[in-house]
């Protein structure tokens, strides 16, 4: 007979059996909501697409595919002349997801990128959900409800809905808790091995997210700040300094070595830029949408949405009025109750809070879609380096993982009567989850699957797709990705959807910088208007394909547009008049350029 446990080690037993379950329970949850949200592109990975931002799910698809390639071709992971040629592209200033690619390179070969792509985003959600209540059940709360509470409701709330169309970077919110906690663990005196994870943490999450990793960065500075200057945790803190310079110093250097040729790429490698194209007071938190309802929601379906975000994919805080009461009564019924530790918590996450909120609102004040001439404190941040390249209303994605720990907090510490249930439910049902809308994707042609493509274009040659490949219009990539997986082979693209230079004052902008033909099809695909095309609009045509060293141009039977229906026929007339009558192979026209 088996010698019974020891005592203390007896009650341990059931616990973490417990524990294990509990994990399994919210995970499982999790997953059900996951795949309910992304449920549409589960019924067809292959021939669906996230209908409002498909260029960024085609962007993604080929960054997979080229991340898979890099590794087995030993390529470049940070740049390229497969798109943009012949100036290329520079990766490490895109969202290039190099780990992602790596780990899941496998699987890209041995199905293909959009299914990658749909896993990747689907145990994004799953693993933020389990990572923070991970996080709040082993470190900041008791009861396994409150974890649950706030863990659910940062995974899937409306931000992290808005953003799961399609941002693989910014649904890895899982990074934020265990970036959080490594950086907490700092001053439990293992500077050194401390460091060395953060640093290879940093490294992961900067491959991955890192602009993601830049607000981190700043939420823990103002929290930690605001902690440390607090009158009751300010000698813990001061005892904690030494150990926690430490830890950073040694983070600093391991993140520096693994990171050191990624940032130079990003900051003085060829095809960088400064700056974002984007407009920092479009591309602000509507201060109104702090109030309002997500599409993407229960409230959203019933017809309470606004359209206050530029678009669908930035809807970063939405919370709803009875969320944001329900969230300052929360703090109100904390703050009342919590001893005078607790309370420097309490302030430092309101201080985060509050700042955050503000600094999303951008430069200048809007709201209801209304600009208005009231200057905010990110106009004097707006000019500087790394702040110049965010978009202002993503700071507001801080918001949302305090909400969650407000929740979590609030249910830990039970409060008594019936009216918090009530509040609860007011606050969150509206804002349940509902699945993102999807569109049927056109296939890729028969010209490229068959492998026709390589009997017009020699190996490593250039081909130019009709329209060229843009974010709105970003088939050309998926053709490439899907010759490289198949073991077809590799063509170059004039054109692509990536980011590179040449924007206004020196900045970014969305592929490479138009010449006369690809510009003129570009606008007969939106329009349908063919200009008037005689022997100097031919002539440019030819120089243009001089200069990119095309071998074939081609026209596909059927183009996805990511924004707006493309004009086939007015395409066909537009090139014939160009380049000549063409010929027919499979479901495609092609040019030959000789």
């Amino acid at each position: 007979m088996a010698s019974p446990a020891p005592p203390d080690v007896a009650p341990a037993a059931p616990a973490r059996a417990r524990r294990r379950r509990t994990d399994l329970l919210v995970t499982g949850i999790a997953l059900v909501v996951a795949v309910w949200v992304t449920s549409g592109l589960w019924i067809d990975p292959n021939g669906r697409a996230i209908k409002v931002n498909s260029s960024d799910q085609a962007l993604f698809e080929w960054l997979l595919s080229y991340g898979a390639r890099a590794i087995t071709h030993g390529e470049n992971p940070f740049f390229t002349h497969l798109i943009g040629f012949p100036d290329g592209a520079n990766l490490a200033v895109n969202t290039s997801i190099t780990v992602y690619a790596v780990l899941f390179a496998p699987l890209t070969f041995l199905v293909c990128a959009p299914v990658t792509f749909l896993v990747i985003l689907t145990l994004n959600l799953v693993a933020t959900a389990y990572a923070w209540f991970w996080l709040l059940s082993r470190h900041l709360v008791r009861s396994p409800l409150a974890a649950a509470t706030g863990a659910l409701f940062i995974a899937f709330a409306p931000s992290m809905v808005s953003h799961a169309n399609a941002h693989l970077n910014w649904t890895a919110g899982w990074l934020v808790p265990i970036v959080v906690w490594r950086v907490i663990r700092l001053r439990d005196g293992r500077w050194l091995r401390d460091g060395l994870l953060l640093g290879v943490l940093v490294a992961v999450a900067f491959s991955i997210a890192a602009e993601g990793l830049f607000f981190i960065a700043l939420a823990l500075f103002v929290f930690l700040g605001v902690w440390s200057l607090s009158r009751t945790t300010r000698a813990e803190a001061r005892a904690a300094l030494p150990g926690v310079l430490r830890g950073l110093g040694v983070t600093a250097v391991v993140a520096g070595a693994l990171l050191s040729y990624p940032i130079w790429m990003h900051f003085l490698g060829p095809q960088r830029f400064h700056g974002t194209g984007f407009d920092a007071r479009v591309h602000s938190e509507d201060v109104a949408g702090y109030f309002a309802f997500p599409q993407r929601s229960l409230a959203g379906v019933l017809g309470l949405d606004t359209s206050l975000a530029p678009n669908e994919t930035e809807e970063n805080s939405f919370f709803g009025l009875p969320l944001v009461l329900l969230a300052i009564a929360a703090f109100w019924y904390l703050w009342r109750v919590a001893a005078p530790g607790r309370r420097a918590t309490l302030r430092a996450l309101g201080v985060t809070a509050l700042v955050f909120a503000v600094l999303s609102w951008g430069p200048a004040v809007k709201i209801f879609k209304n600009y208005t001439d009231v200057p905010l404190p990110y106009a004097l941040l707006n000019p500087l380096p790394v702040f110049n390249a965010a978009l202002p209303q993503r700071l507001a994605l801080v918001v949302t993982p305090i909400v969650g720990l407000l929740l979590a907090l609030l249910v830990d510490a039970r409060p008594r009567g019936r009216v918090w249930p009530a509040a609860f439910a007011v606050a969150l049902v509206p804002l349940l989850p509902v699945n993102l809308l999807t569109v049927a994707r056109e296939p890729i042609p028969a010209f490229v699957t068959s492998g026709a493509w390589t009997s017009v274009v020699p190996p490593g040659g250039v081909l130019a797709t009709v329209p060229f490949t843009l974010d709105t219009v970003a088939d050309g990539q998926r053709w490439q990705a899907y010759a490289w997986t198949h073991g077809q082979g590799e063509f170059h693209l004039v054109s692509g959807f990536y980011l590179g230079p040449g924007g206004p004052d020196g900045r970014g902008r969305i592929g490479p910088v138009p010449r006369y033909m690809d510009g003129m099809l570009y606008e007969v695909a939106r329009t349908g208007v063919v200009p008037p095309i005689g022997p100097a609009e031919q002539a440019q045509a030819r120089a243009d394909l001089a200069y990119w060293q095309v071998d074939a141009v081609v026209l596909a039977d059927r183009i996805h547009g990511a924004k707006w229906p493309v004009q086939h026929d007015a395409l066909l007339m537009a090139t014939r008049q160009l380049l000549g009558q063409g010929e027919r192979i499979d479901d495609a026209w092609v040019w030959r350029i000789k």
